[in-house]
């Protein structure tokens, strides 16, 4: 590289950008999203840990032991994709499989104690990369984007 190339590109340095892309909301949701996906996506990687073991380890946490298909239903996973899911969980000690008592063709899948460790670390982790993706922005503000997004994935029918 010679002098005069930037090793890392500065805000101050990137090509001013048309007045219509800065104001287009969808646009910048967009690229926030990608930006704030990399990251957690990078993050959960190097834990061992992809986003979907994170939202099955947060839901049997929060609302106990529960079959695929409620599971599917309570974290938006396809019911298809979900037994990929739970089979990397279950190979690697986080979850367990046990048949439903009121239904013996279905199993209950119940986070182990490995689940619970790794959900604990992977809450600490998302928790700084939250803090990196949000740092321009103060603590009521942090609030008051949350509340928003939430008022559009609510409209817009979305499984949180």
């Amino acid at each position: 590289m010679s002098d005069s190339t930037p090793d890392r590109v500065r805000p101050t340095d990137r090509p001013a950008t048309a007045a219509r892309l800065r104001n287009l909301g969808t646009r910048l949701l967009s690229l926030a999203a990608i930006q704030s996906d990399r990251l957690v996506n990078e993050e959960l990687a190097r834990a061992g840990a992809r986003k979907w073991h994170y939202a099955v380890l947060a839901t049997l946490e929060e609302f106990g032991p529960a079959s695929q298909s409620e599971l599917s239903r309570r974290t938006g996973i396809h019911r298809s994709d979900m037994v990929a899911v739970i089979n990397e969980l279950a190979d690697h000690g986080r979850v367990e499989r046990s048949p439903n008592p009121a239904d013996r063709r279905q199993n209950v899948i119940a986070v182990t104690e490995r689940g619970r460790e790794l959900i604990l670390r992977l809450d600490r982790l998302l928790a700084e990369v939250e803090d990196e993706v949000l740092a321009p922005l103060n603590p009521s503000e942090r609030a008051q984007l949350t509340r928003l997004l939430t008022t559009l994935v609510d409209h817009h029918g979305h499984q949180m």
